[in-house]
């Protein structure tokens, strides 16, 4: 049997089946490899002739590997240090890994991280082979329930499969929903952190050309992760199983109730602050990522304000953009519309200050069929009339620079989903995010799944470059996550992915997202309320038409 494999611009024969290892050879640089579009491990064996991508930290298919790679080390260092102790492993500040220990009365501290970095650094020394096994869920949990991951077996009863798989390295066992590295010698990129009350893990990015990204502090988005895993942890709701749990015991209308009550708080909450300084205020800033349900969060930002005498009057950022000519470029010469230059700030800037000072302006209305701006509506507003502007720039201090910081209040807003599959495997919240534009876009835009991955690598770096530094300086946070949406988004989002063809580049990412969503219990979307910022992403919005 004799097959051709074509690697780094070379082909080789072989006679009889090898594996991966054995063709790219022991550099360590590589974490895993693209095979006719399927992301595989380097233990993978190949038989037929195919098309081998090894793929590095550099590689947006390879992180999610890395990444999970290093949980297991440094779940199985802390095992071997502290087995007794508990944790949590969720994503946090500065794009990285926090641990969180679960005992009572116990915290993180400066000596535990030097022992656990001491351990680790140990252990990939040792370069122990990472040995993937595939067993009953019978046996999963007989391991689990030894090991003490109980919260694995909760899991179990809601995988779909009768089998399950587990990695073995030396005589440590654990699992972490995601492909391995071939042995802990691969996982030499990171950082420990002492971060109280838990320590830092640092791993390369992506988008960061494979490097670690340079630690930043981020206390107010730090404080809005920590305030949703109180909640979800105190409602029994901060895993999947606990999840499904909750649907199962009070059903879909007590669970999907709870979940917008706690969005209700939230506005309530906001109304309060804004109220007690309205005197001042006169500017509304709304910004957030792709898909964080802005629209329908700023329509029922003014109702909640409506309902305590205020008046907000929004205003479409949108209707100063610039001719295409006069448009910033991209790196591949194509207009750049998310850059802040893309728009006219200086006629925004004028007309906000002009309005904020009493005078009657005529706004401009941006025609997208003519590319360019019209004549738009004649607009004067009162004191007791707050302007609302939302959009990418909102928050960013270029785009109002004529406004006075005390007139301005700023509110930034994202799924701050702090959920995991059991707690040491934590859920992405981009993949949160890239699931409910996948719904919408079809929903809404006509767009496939597959046409929203392709365009997905460019919002993404326009979050980086213009949304993310600036969401320190909001005065709110708001959490759009409603912790039942993925149940609801599940019978919307499967058969959108489960269209993408093997063969597609983007199909790594669709099996992954399919892995993710096959643990949750359906839910009838059927309760969720007309006006819920979900709605934005599945229809039956009250605002679509607003």
């Amino acid at each position: 049997m004799q097959f051709k494999v074509k690697i780094l611009g070379q082909e080789k024969t072989f006679n009889k089946p090898v594996s991966v290892l054995e063709v790219v050879g022991d550099s360590k640089e590589y974490i895993c490899v693209r095979i006719d579009n399927r992301v595989r491990e380097l233990t993978y064996m190949l038989e037929k002739d195919c098309v081998v991508e090894p793929l590095t930290c550099k590689d947006r298919d390879s992180i999610k590997i890395y990444e999970a790679s290093l949980r297991y080390l440094v779940a199985m260092a802390m095992h071997n240090i502290a087995k007794n102790i508990q944790f949590r492993f969720s994503y946090n500040v500065s794009r990285s890994i926090f641990l969180q220990i679960l005992n009572e009365n116990k915290t993180a501290s400066t000596k535990l991280t030097l022992e656990l970095e001491k351990e680790m650094h140990r252990l990939i020394k040792e370069d122990l082979p990472l040995v993937r096994c595939k067993i009953s869920k019978e046996e999963a949990i007989r391991i689990y329930e030894k090991e003490g991951f109980l919260d694995k077996t909760k899991l179990m009863k809601y995988r779909p499969e009768k089998d399950a798989h587990i990695y073995t390295c030396g005589d440590y066992k654990n699992y972490m929903y995601e492909r391995m590295v071939p042995s802990l010698g691969y996982i030499k990129k990171w950082r420990l952190k002492f971060y109280s009350p838990g320590i830092i893990i640092q791993y390369p990015r992506s988008e960061c050309n494979g490097e670690i990204p340079e630690f930043k502090d981020a206390p107010t988005y730090g404080r809005t992760l920590k305030r949703a895993h109180a909640w979800a942890s105190i409602a029994g709701i901060d895993t999947v199983a606990g999840i499904n749990e909750m649907t199962r015991n009070y059903g879909a209308v007590d669970f999907i109730n709870m979940c917008e009550h706690s969005h209700n708080a939230q506005f309530a909450e906001l109304g309060d602050l804004i109220e007690k300084d309205i005197d001042s205020i006169r500017l509304i800033c709304i910004a957030g990522p792709s898909s964080s349900g802005k629209t329908t969060f700023a329509n029922r930002l003014r109702i909640e304000l409506l309902s305590r005498g205020i008046r907000p009057i929004r205003v479409s950022i949108d209707d100063y953009y610039l001719p295409k000519d006069a448009v910033p470029k991209d790196e591949n010469g194509d207009p750049d519309l998310e850059d802040v230059k893309a728009l006219d700030i200086e006629l925004f800037n004028k007309n906000i200050s002009d309005l904020i000072e009493g005078y009657e302006v005529e706004l401009p209305k941006f025609d997208f069929t003519l590319g360019r701006r019209v004549k738009g509506r004649t607009l004067k507003v009162g004191l007791d009339e707050p302007i609302i502007i939302e959009g990418i720039h909102a928050l960013n201090d270029m785009l109002t620079n004529s406004i006075p910081r005390h007139q301005k209040f700023k509110i930034y807003i994202a799924p701050q989903a702090q959920i995991n599959f059991d707690n040491q495997n934590p859920m992405s919240l981009t993949d949160l995010r890239l699931l409910r534009r996948i719904v919408r876009d079809y929903q809404f835009r006509n767009a496939s799944a597959l046409e929203t991955l392709e365009m997905w690598p460019s919002v993404r770096k326009g979050e980086f470059k213009w949304i993310y530094d600036n969401q320190e300086g909001a005065d709110f946070v708001f959490n759009s996550f409603l912790v039942y949406e993925l149940s609801v988004m599940k019978k919307y989002a499967l058969p959108l992915l489960s269209k993408i063809d093997r063969d597609s580049p983007y199909f790594p990412i669709a099996e992954r997202l399919i892995r993710m969503l096959k643990f949750f219990d359906d839910l009838d979307d059927k309760w969720v309320p007309c006006n819920s910022v979900f709605r934005e992403f599945i229809g039956g919005s009250c605002y679509a038409d607003v």
